[in-house]
C-alpha cells in the first residue's frame, strides 16, 4: 500500500513509484527496511506499507539496481549498484524533460533556448 501524506500527486495517477521512491533514498547511502520507509516519508510524503517496500526491493535485487550489505544485525541493509545509479539517474532525466516540457506548455516557465554548443534537445534539461 501506498499513500501520500501532502500535495495532489495522485490526481493522474501513480506517481510513487516505489521502486523509484527507494532508489533514490539508497542514492544517499545504505538503509535497512524502516530507514528506508522513513527517509521516503521525509522526502516525498509518502507512506509506504510493509508490503509494497518489500515487494519492490526483492524486484530490485532481482535486476540488479540493488544489494544486500553484510551486517551483523538483524536488520538488513541494501545500497544501490553501479546499475541501479544509472538506471536512476536516467529516469531523473527523463522526469526532468518531460517536467520541464510540462511546464513550458502550462505558461510556468518560457521555453528554453538551446545553447549554440549543445545538440538539439538538451537546451531544456537545467
Amino acid at each position: 500500500m501506498v499513500k501520500r501524506r501532502r500535495g495532489t500527486g495522485g490526481a493522474l495517477g501513480r506517481n510513487n513509484e516505489p521502486a523509484l521512491l527507494i532508489l533514490t533514498s539508497l542514492a544517499s547511502g545504505e538503509k535497512h527496511g524502516y530507514a528506508l520507509l522513513r527517509d521516503i516519508e521525509g522526502f516525498a510524503g509518502i507512506v509506504l506499507g510493509p508490503g509494497a517496500l518489500y515487494g519492490a526491493i526483492a524486484r530490485l535485487e532481482e535486476r540488479g539496481l540493488i544489494e544486500p550489505v553484510p551486517s551483523e544485525d538483524r536488520r538488513q541493509p541494501y545500497r544501490i549498484t553501479d546499475f541501479g545509479r544509472t538506471a536512476l539517474a536516467d529516469a531523473v532525466n527523463e522526469m526532468r524533460s518531460l517536467a520541464n516540457e510540462g511546464a513550458v506548455r502550462l505558461g510556468l516557465r518560457p521555453p528554453a533556448r538551446a545553447h549554440p554548443s549543445l545538440p538539439i534537445g538538451l537546451g531544456g534539461l537545467g
